[in-house]
């Protein structure tokens, strides 16, 4: 089974992009290689269950667990400091 993005890539953008590029081959076309899902999430700091609803949502979104990132320093200005969770 396809998942959805990819399915849709094959049977509408590629048959488009060859058409607008006027390309011969189906291996010209472009692929996607990867996918990338990033959220900011500036409030985590204050509210720690903030991360938590973020982190449910992108889960439903994309149907993976998201990794959350630990800041590897502190920033004063941000009232961050090192190995708090940043989503």
């Amino acid at each position: 089974m396809l998942p959805r993005l990819k399915e849709r890539y094959r049977e509408e953008v590629v048959p488009a992009l060859m058409k607008e590029f006027s390309y011969q081959n189906v291996m010209q076309v472009p692929r996607l290689q990867k996918i990338v899902v990033n959220i900011g999430l500036g409030e985590a700091i204050q509210n720690p269950k903030a991360l938590d609803s973020a982190s449910e949502d992108v889960a439903a979104i994309t149907g993976q667990k998201p990794v959350i990132t630990r800041s590897k320093r502190s920033i004063a200005n941000f009232k961050l400091r090192t190995g708090m969770p940043s989503a």
